[in-house]
């Protein structure tokens, strides 16, 4: 049988996250990877990947 998980562990392993917070909002920023279609020079379109971190307050700004 699995093992009870009270709600302090449950809160305890939430704070142990590892990751950068937010100073705007205080959650942790989820790296993402970003791709953009860009004209290439010869007339074509290629795919830029960026890797971005993505929290609550940059979200729209990001995915907008």
């Amino acid at each position: 049988m699995a093992k009870q998980q009270s709600f302090a562990d449950k809160a305890m392993k939430a704070a142990m996250h590892a990751g950068l917070k937010c100073e705007k909002c205080g959650e942790i920023k989820q790296p993402t990877l970003l791709i953009d279609s860009v004209p290439s020079k010869h007339g074509g379109i290629r795919f830029a990947q960026t890797r971005v971190k993505v929290c609550k307050c940059n979200e729209k700004e990001i995915y907008g």
